[in-house]
């Protein structure tokens, strides 16, 4: 095994135990096309990322790709030639995925900035990709995500390639909104929905990617002590179950704090405290103002909470009517909430408007 191969064996996390299940009865089919589809954080662009590394593997098995041939090596360093990575902009740089020379150069200048949506160019770029002669091994592999970030023009562009693909060609498309896509693109792809995993596997694993991150293993950040279970299982129960969402916020601040937050929030926003969001992205403060709405309500009408406990909830008992226009309020709110704003002045409406409806009668 070479040096270089030998390093990205070890760096490259393995996938969680039902994303493999998921992997291995994936390969065992046959298909061209797959869409990869479930609400956000089951890990939809890890398992495309698996298949499309298997398929790309120059030993590949039942259970995936290898992991240490010169294959395995350029699609981990992000350089493999016959993997074609058609996403946002925005997303690329955050994940480290190159662009276009032309685009970079652009986005270098300042001339406009990276893009949220998956533009035209890149999927003529794609189209384009799937007519050159492959460089390494027997196929070619376009990954699209999140799918849903394609415009009607952008999906037409690739609808063609997409049925009748010339040569060995595999598309994978992942996301978490499969209901913006085109009929046409849908109907073009075998489907396959992703799985929910138990919430103590999901809490299990989450425990080991938090040691391996208390030890250095896990990227560049290292912590002084891994999270206690009491904070995990806090996060994975505010992301509603769904465990990359929660890993990606133990990551991103102290699990502890986090957890502390969340467990807070619930009375800061009956009493109007912006300071509770102030470090919150608008998109993630409708999204936690939305969970807590959720919660008041289910437990107004005798259900149970979903995201936060019993005792975190406010004591306040609102009405129904208040509630239910808070929930249309938030659900219109979340449909603009990427479009410019004055982010601030954005945040304290929230609040206010969540402090006016825990506090109605």
């Amino acid at each position: 095994m070479s040096e270089a191969s030998a390093e990205t064996a070890v760096n490259r996390q393995p996938l969680a135990p039902w994303l493999q299940t998921q992997l291995e009865g994936l390969l065992a089919q046959r298909g061209h096309a797959w869409l990869l589809s479930g609400p956000s954080g089951l890990g939809q662009f890890d398992l495309a990322l698996a298949l499309a590394r298997a398929w790309l593997c120059e030993q590949p098995s039942a259970q995936g790709a290898c992991g240490h041939c010169g294959s395995c090596h350029a699609v981990e360093v992000h350089t493999h030639a016959d993997l074609c990575m058609l996403m946002p902009e925005t997303l690329s740089l955050a994940l480290g995925w190159p662009l276009d020379e032309k685009t970079q150069d652009e986005l270098d200048s300042k001339k406009r900035k990276p893009s949220k949506e998956i533009k035209v160019d890149a999927a003529r770029d794609a189209v384009s990709f799937t007519q050159f002669t492959r460089s390494r091994g027997s196929t070619k592999v376009v990954l699209v995500f999140p799918a849903e970030r394609m415009n009607t023009i952008t999906a037409n562009t690739l609808l063609k390639t997409l049925e009748e693909p010339p040569g060995p060609v595999k598309f994978i498309l992942a996301t978490d909104a499969a209901h913006q896509l085109l009929p046409t693109i849908r109907s073009r792809c075998l489907g396959h929905t992703m799985v929910w995993p138990d919430f103590e596997p999901a809490l299990a694993w989450l425990g080991q990617q938090a040691q391996r991150q208390a030890a250095g293993e896990v990227g560049a950040k290292k912590t002084a002590r891994p999270p206690e279970a009491a904070d995990l299982q806090t996060l994975l129960v505010a992301a509603g179950g769904r465990p990359a969402d929660a890993l990606s916020w133990a990551n991103n601040s102290a699990a502890a704090d986090a957890a502390q937050h969340w467990q807070a929030l619930p009375k800061a926003m009956a009493r109007g405290d912006v300071s509770a969001l102030a470090d919150w992205a608008p998109a993630q403060a409708v999204d936690a103002l939305q969970k807590l709405c959720h919660d008041v309500l289910a437990v107004r009408v005798g259900a149970p909470p979903r995201f936060f406990s019993a005792g975190d909830l406010p004591g306040t008992k609102p009405g129904l009517y208040a509630l239910t226009n808070w929930a249309k309020e938030l659900s219109a709110t979340a449909r603009t909430v990427e479009h410019p704003y004055n982010a601030g002045l954005m945040l304290e409406a929230l609040v206010s408007r969540a402090r006016i409806a825990l506090n109605a009668k």
